[in-house]
């Protein structure tokens, strides 16, 4: 039984709030203009040190519990209990129950999850498509996904509210190809015309070139969703289907949550092409702060000394002026910058394909990635983006957060910075867009802190689901196999470590500010229990709504509903779709399962545990009311 500050019950409220449109990555002013934001000087020099020095500082201060009590809310202090059967599983009746344990220990035979395609392909054979589409919603189907469309998941989305568990929507419809369309539509979608005709040198790297034999992104991921572009016109309906599904989620909970992919929303060479970008700027502002002492440093500690650097660019043979690269800024400066001041060289551009430059140490300039961008791909990028700003206004309209879901580390960068983006804009006055970071990278926690560190000086909400990851299996072997160094954290207890990391240091920022959100998105009990303790410790409570907790639908009941009938704002993720479109996507899940419940002893038991008390008390026939 785990003890935690709580209240009785959760209060989900929030003001409508008209926002400006805004056109993503244009010159908007933002650093002077946005509220809250500190003035410049202020936020060079020593602003990284001070603020890590504030969070190894907030478990002793606790000014959230101080501000908490000062409001003179009472906080009763309750148990949640994940052992306790009665309560993890009143929102099902029998049947449901008995339902889970048949599913979660065919998930764990090996033979049937590697063949689950072909059994499923002789289930149609055998029953025909109506039977077989009926048997799959008595089981597999019936488990992991909602239902066919917005009206039929309407019933499960409010029994789990009713029992104090929200949702994230999320529309699994996987377009069911062969792996040699995937491979060749992603060949035409990640290469560039300069790169196919070999017009002039380019300066890209391999990890971020197409492969043929990484072509079918499907492969070792396991629970989640993959899009492969097609053309334009085929974003523009997964821009829509991503607007019905804000929509409905708007329509069938309070303060829901909507999931989006951004490989869904446009060409995905314009990911790659900025991620490379995004990783060589980072890259050379390590490489310079280490010419100057300063390895082993967090991504926020390290600062370069401008005129050491203009001395050392100068030894190197560069012929331009370094604090040319900060036009407009020099007489700002206060002779040291950070990382987000050396991100910012390319916030203010507003022809698109002009983000797509990397620096020149050798002339001191910043030149193209490619030889040569086409009128079609600048279309292109801008499409991108403008369907992002499309999505978030549409969350907004219909009182939805936006959930940008995590990728692939060679579009990843380009991913957050654009979701990084959208935040500048959307979460002036509430958290509206939210980040995913992986916490099995190796960088999570610089992505972590520097995103915060932004989001602080800029005056906006931080908002991020933390997740541990997706996609370790491809991502090692594409590794391995092209030959660039392994994203990845070695081992699982790196990978917990980096977790708790991360979770810590954005617990401390709700608690010194109340300015940021995260969703605690794990099956994990004990980093479950990690996060009460931290928020007991620091004074968070549930009803400020500033720390959510996530699980997948039909897996982990026994952690998602106490929590949601103590008071905590939790979340199941709930993919929704027709059972032939959603199959796919059902045959990964069943391989995730596998792995998860060979170890996942304890859920069963309980399961059985539940079913033995409802036999012997006469409640086998029980359904829920609500």
């Amino acid at each position: 039984m785990f003890y935690v500050r709580t209240v009785p019950a959760l209060s989900r409220t929030g003001a409508e709030i008209p926002f400006k449109r805004l056109t993503l990555l244009s010159s908007r002013g933002r650093r002077s203009g946005a509220p809250g934001a500190a003035p410049r000087t202020e936020r060079r020099g020593d602003a990284g040190r001070r603020a890590a020095a504030l969070h190894d500082s907030a478990r002793s201060r606790q000014p959230g519990r101080r501000e908490a009590e000062s409001t003179g809310t009472a906080a009763d202090e309750v148990s949640v209990d994940f052992d306790q059967t009665r309560e993890a599983y009143k929102s099902k009746g029998s049947l449901e129950l008995l339902r889970s344990l048949v599913v979660f220990k065919l998930c764990s035979y090996d033979f049937l999850v590697d063949k689950n395609k072909e059994i499923m392909d002789l289930g149609k054979t055998l029953l025909g498509q109506r039977a077989f589409n009926q048997f799959m919603k008595m089981t597999f189907y019936g488990q992991f996904v909602a239902g066919e469309d917005h009206k039929a998941i309407r019933p499960l989305i409010q029994k789990n509210q009713a029992f104090g568990v929200g949702s994230v929507l999320d529309y699994s419809v996987e377009e069911d190809i062969t792996q040699e369309e995937a491979e060749q539509k992603e060949m035409d979608s990640c290469a560039s015309a300069a790169e196919k005709e070999r017009i002039g040198e380019d300066h890209r790297e391999k990890k971020y070139k197409v492969h043929k034999q990484f072509g079918d992104r499907r492969g070792g991921v396991t629970g989640a969703r993959t899009y492969f572009y097609a053309d334009e016109a085929k974003c523009d309906q997964h821009m829509e289907t991503f607007i019905k599904c804000i929509k409905a989620s708007g329509g069938s909970s309070m303060d829901g949550f909507s999931a989006i992919k951004m490989t869904a929303l446009g060409r995905p060479q314009f990911l790659l092409q900025f991620s490379e970008v995004l990783v060589k700027w980072r890259r050379f502002f390590t490489f310079l702060a280490s010419q100057q002492g300063k390895d082993g440093m967090t991504a926020l500690e390290q600062k370069l000394e401008l005129n050491q650097l203009q001395e050392f660019l100068n030894k190197l043979g560069a012929k331009g002026d370094f604090y040319g690269w900060f036009s407009g800024r020099k007489e700002e400066s206060s002779g040291t910058i950070d990382m987000i001041d050396w991100n910012s060289l390319i916030d203010d551009r507003t022809k698109i394909s002009d983000l797509l430059v990397v620096p020149n140490v050798e002339l001191g300039e910043l030149e193209p990635l490619l030889a040569k961008f086409t009128v079609e791909e600048e279309k292109q990028m801008k499409r991108m983006l403008q369907r992002m700003d499309i999505l978030a206004k549409h969350a907004i309209d219909n009182g939805v957060r936006l959930m940008v879901d995590a990728e692939q580390t060679y579009f990843q960068p380009a991913i957050s910075r654009l979701t990084l983006e959208m935040q500048r804009i959307y979460n002036k006055e509430k958290p509206v867009i939210f980040n995913t970071y992986q916490c099995y990278l190796k960088e999570a926690f610089d992505n972590v802190s520097m995103d915060v560190e932004l989001s602080r000086r800029e005056g906006w909400h931080f908002a991020a689901k933390l997740v541990r990851g997706a996609y370790m299996y491809q991502e090692r072997e594409r590794a391995e196999e092209i030959g660039y160094e392994d994203p990845i954290n070695p081992d699982y207890e790196s990978t917990n470590k980096m977790y708790h990391r991360c979770l810590d240091y954005v617990l401390d920022e709700i608690a010194l500010r109340r300015n940021a959100n995260v969703m605690v998105a794990s099956h994990n009990e004990d980093t479950v229990k990690h996060t009460l303790s931290r928020m007991y410790e620091l004074g968070l409570f549930p009803r400020e709504n500033k720390v959510y907790f996530g699980q997948l639908l039909g897996m982990c009941d026994q952690i998602s509903f106490p929590l949601g009938q103590a008071g905590f704002p939790v979340y199941k993720y709930v993919p929704y779709g027709p059972v032939n479109e959603v199959m796919p996507y059902l045959s990964r899940r069943a391989q995730e399962n596998r792995g998860f419940m060979k170890g996942a002893q304890k859920e069963r038991e309980l399961l059985w545990k539940e079913l033995k008390r409802r036999l012997v008390s006469g409640e086998l026939l029980y359904r829920p009311v609500y």
